[in-house]
C-alpha cells in the first residue's frame, strides 16, 4: 500500500524527552533564558532611557537585544510547557509560527551583526567620516533592510512547509520546530525548494560572514599600523571577543542550514541550534554592551536614581 498523502494536524517535539538527563538540560536552558531576559531587557531599557546611548552603535545593539529576546521567547516557554505537562504535541500552525519567528529573528540577527561590524570598521578606520556615513537615516535604512531581508526568507520557508503533504511520521526529535525537520517528513519532491533555500542562506549567512571578516581584517590592519598602541590594543581586544562570539554563531548556523536537507539530523541539530539561538541571547549583552564604559555609566546613574527614590528609614 502506498503512503497516504495527508496534512498533519500536529507534531510531537520529543527531542528534550530523549535526552539522557532532560531535567538537567532544561534547567541549564532555563538558566540561560533568565540571563538572556535580564541582560537584554536591561540593555533595551538603558538605551531607551539614556541620552548618552543614542548613537548608531547602541541603536544596532538595541535591535540585536530585541531580536535575542524574541528568539528565546519563541523557543524556551513552549519547550518548558511541553516538558512540564508531558504533552509534546504542537499544532501544524503553531509549528509554522515558531519556524517563522526563529528564522525571522535569526536571519535579522545575521544581517544586523554584519551591520554592526561595518559600524565598528567606520568608527575605527574612518573616524572623521563616521558622523556622515553612519548618520541616523542610514542606520534606519540598514536596520529596515536587515528586517526585510530576513522576513523574505522566513516567509518563504514558512509558507512552503505549511501546505506540504506529511505522509511520514509526525515525530520531530528536537525541542523546537525546525523547517528542515518538517521538510524531511513530507512526501513531496523538495529539490526546487532546496535550491531556493540555498540561495536564501547565501544572502543571510555567507554574505554577512564575508562583510564581518572584511571589516575585522581592516580593523586589525588599522590597529597594527597605529602608533597609539594602548587605545588600539583595547579596540583590538574588543573586536576579537566580538569575532569569537560571532564565529560560533555563524559556524553553527551554517553547519545546520547549509547542509542538504536530506542529510539534516534533528537530534544532532539540537545542540548546534542552541549556539545560534539561546547561547547568543545570553552572551551578547555582556560581550557587546555591559562591559562598555558608557553602559556602566548609564547603569550606575540608574542605580543612583533608584536609591535616591527609596523611602528614608525611620
Amino acid at each position: 500500500m502506498g503512503e497516504e498523502n495527508t496534512t498533519r494536524a500536529e507534531f510531537l517535539l520529543v527531542g528534550l524527552q530523549r535526552q539522557k538527563a532532560p531535567t538537567i538540560f532544561l534547567c541549564a536552558v532555563l538558566f540561560m533564558f533568565c540571563i538572556a531576559l535580564i541582560g537584554n531587557g536591561l540593555l533595551l531599557f538603558l538605551i531607551k532611557t539614556n541620552e548618552g546611548l543614542q548613537t548608531p552603535m547602541y541603536f544596532f545593539l538595541s535591535q540585536l537585544a530585541f531580536m535575542d529576546l524574541c528568539q528565546v521567547l519563541s523557543i524556551v516557554p513552549q519547550m518548558t510547557v511541553n516538558f512540564v505537562t508531558q504533552n509534546y504535541a504542537i499544532s501544524l500552525y503553531g509549528c509554522v509560527a515558531q519556524i517563522f519567528v526563529i528564522l525571522l529573528m535569526g536571519g535579522a540577527e545575521c544581517l544586523i551583526l554584519a551591520t554592526m561590524s561595518y559600524d565598528r570598521f567606520v568608527a575605527i578606520c574612518r573616524p572623521l567620516q563616521y558622523p556622515i556615513i553612519m548618520r541616523r537615516k542610514i542606520c534606519y535604512v540598514l536596520a529596515i533592510a536587515a528586517w526585510f531581508g530576513s522576513s523574505v526568507q522566513a516567509l518563504t520557508c514558512s509558507l512552503y512547509v505549511l501546505p506540504l503533504p506529511y505522509c511520514k511520521s509526525n515525530v520531530i526529535n528536537h525541542y523546537m520546530c525546525d523547517y528542515p525537520a518538517l521538510v524531511q517528513l513530507s512526501c513531496s519532491d523538495n529539490a526546487t525548494f532546496e535550491r531556493i533555500n540555498d540561495f536564501g542562506n547565501l544572502l543571510v549567512l555567507l554574505i554577512p560572514v564575508a562583510v564581518i571578516l572584511a571589516s575585522y581584517i581592516a580593523i586589525l590592519l588599522q590597529v597594527l599600523s597605529a602608533h597609539s598602541s594602548k587605545r588600539g590594543h583595547k579596540a583590538l581586544g574588543t573586536c576579537l571577543s566580538h569575532l569569537c562570539v560571532v564565529g560560533i554563531f555563524y559556524v553553527t548556523a551554517i553547519l545546520t542550514y547549509m547542509t542538504p536537507i536530506s542529510s539534516y539530523s534533528a537530534q544532532n541539530a539540537m545542540i548546534s541550534t542552541m549556539f545560534f539561538t539561546i547561547v547568543p541571547a545570553m552572551t551578547n549583552p555582556f560581550i557587546y554592551s555591559l562591559r562598555n564604559r558608557d553602559v556602566f555609566a548609564a547603569l550606575r546613574k540608574l542605580c543612583k536614581i533608584h536609591i535616591a527614590t527609596l523611602p528614608m528609614s525611620q
